[in-house]
């Protein structure tokens, strides 16, 4: 007489991987692929590059931790989007999506970790910004008055600045689910925003709706409360409407 098998049971929701997994999951696909890695590896040598040819060239009031720490961070607010875009699009490209989403089939469960990591990533990067620009002024040792003076407000909207360009990335890399037009429109969109801004008709809804005319002054001062409200304004258009149509077509994609 033959043994009847025991059904296996299905897994409990406890069991399902925590949020604090997905993200280090998440993170680990970052260096994952030969181009995030270089990516990252480029971003982190370009940083220190900027950072040494305006010791060595800039005069003395460029060499300031407040000068230093903006040179910094402009690699990152340009080359990290692209690997929070790829992030977002490799699970297509690459065909692991059906994998992924099969292990955690709850599928905002891995955007949340998807942005949670890009966002890690983000205050990673900001830190090495700061430690290659505090090295850069402790080396140089300018001969200029408050050297070290800089407001904490300024520092946060420094780490803002990158962070928004980061989700902005995530948010067309959901939105378009395809590696090349994610990266191109990131680039090409606002350069043809900023063109019909020129256009004096465009101009006053520019000056609301153009992100990188709002965002532009971040790292450089402290926005006063029409600035901020026409960064959020701004930020409708480029992060919440992509992230709301890429939510719903990441729910309803086939996976294959």
């Amino acid at each position: 007489m033959s043994a009847i098998a025991a059904p296996t049971p299905a897994p409990s929701r406890d069991a399902r991987p925590g949020l604090v997994r997905l993200t280090g999951v998440e993170l680990r696909k970052m260096v994952d692929t030969r181009a995030g890695l270089w990516l990252l590896i480029t971003t982190a040598g370009l940083t220190l590059a900027a950072v040494a040819i305006v010791c060595a060239a800039g005069n003395a009031q460029d060499q300031t931790f407040r000068s230093l720490l903006e040179v910094a961070i402009a690699p990152s607010s340009i080359l990290l989007p692209i690997v929070g875009i790829l992030l977002i699009t490799s699970e297509w490209t690459q065909r692991t999506a059906l994998v992924t989403f099969a292990l955690v089939p709850q599928r905002g469960r891995v955007l949340i970790a998807k942005l949670l990591a890009g966002l890690l990533l983000t205050l990673a990067a900001f830190l090495l910004c700061v430690a290659v620009a505090a090295v850069a002024v402790a080396i140089v040792n300018a001969d200029v008055d408050d050297v070290w003076t800089i407001s904490g407000a300024l520092v946060l909207q420094d780490l803002l600045s990158i962070a928004i360009v980061m989700a902005v990335g995530l948010a067309f890399g959901t939105a378009l689910l395809a590696s090349a037009p994610a990266i191109v429109l990131y680039f090409a969109l606002p350069i043809a925003f900023a063109a019909l801004g020129a256009l004096s008709f465009f101009d006053k809804i520019a000056d609301w709706t153009d992100m990188t005319r709002t965002t532009s002054p971040i790292t450089s001062e402290l926005l006063s409360g029409t600035e901020w409200a026409r960064v959020g304004v701004s930020l409708l258009v480029w992060l919440a409407l992509p992230l709301v149509v890429g939510i719903w077509r990441v729910r309803r994609e086939e996976l294959r």
